[in-house]
């Protein structure tokens, strides 16, 4: 996951590309291979929770690489710094997001529950190694995101904030959705508060 996007501040001149046309190196470079992003690789609400215990950081990193050689629109972008990769946000179909059916986050606030919906997308993680962090790589990959569901066909694209003016000290695991004010300074609006500090951020299409 991710800690302390919370304030971006200049915005650094970065590129993002699809993850899916990068080489699989620039993907590992970024999950690393410690902390969160390392025993997750994006595959969180993709499996079910009694399954997760079961399924190594091996097989974890094998399923991304399948969901990124796979054809379609693929599971997530990648920010570049020059030829450099500084981050990572996953963004796809809900549909593809099985255990967010499960969430009370995410079900008992959105105010889409059909789970099956094809052209609501999920913008739902971010990594950012620390070297990279306030330096608008969340931004960056914020916009870049709804551009990309946008050209693929969504409707809507909604994420899961936390509100770090609610809960200041949010543990760095939890950041990986993202915060509030990133999305709303992508054009997102709340629409739902299923907690205090956590919100459903979306943006219509």
């Amino acid at each position: 996951m991710m800690s302390d996007l919370t304030d971006d501040l200049e915005p650094a001149p970065l590129r993002v590309v699809p993850a899916a046309d990068a080489p699989l190196a620039d993907v590992e470079a970024v999950f690393g291979t410690k902390g969160d992003p390392a025993h997750c690789w994006c595959q969180w609400y993709k499996i079910p929770g009694s399954d997760w215990r079961a399924i190594g950081d091996e097989a974890l990193h094998d399923r991304l690489a399948a969901q990124l050689a796979a054809p379609g629109a693929g599971p997530g972008l990648l920010a570049y710094d020059g030829d450099t990769p500084v981050g990572w946000c996953a963004v796809e179909p809900r549909a593809n997001l099985p255990r967010l059916r499960q969430s009370r986050i995410v079900a008992g606030g959105t105010p889409n529950p059909d789970f099956d919906e094809p052209d609501v997308w999920s913008l739902s993680c971010f990594v950012v190694p620390r070297a990279y962090r306030r330096r608008g790589v969340g931004k960056a990959l914020t916009e870049a995101a709804v551009e990309f569901a946008r050209a693929n066909g969504a409707r809507i694209v909604e994420g899961y904030a936390i509100d770090h003016h609610v809960r200041e000290k949010t543990p760095a695991a939890e950041l990986f959705h993202g915060t509030v004010s990133m999305f709303e300074n992508a054009g997102f609006e709340e629409v739902a508060r299923p907690k205090d500090d956590r919100a459903i951020m979306q943006l219509r299409l």
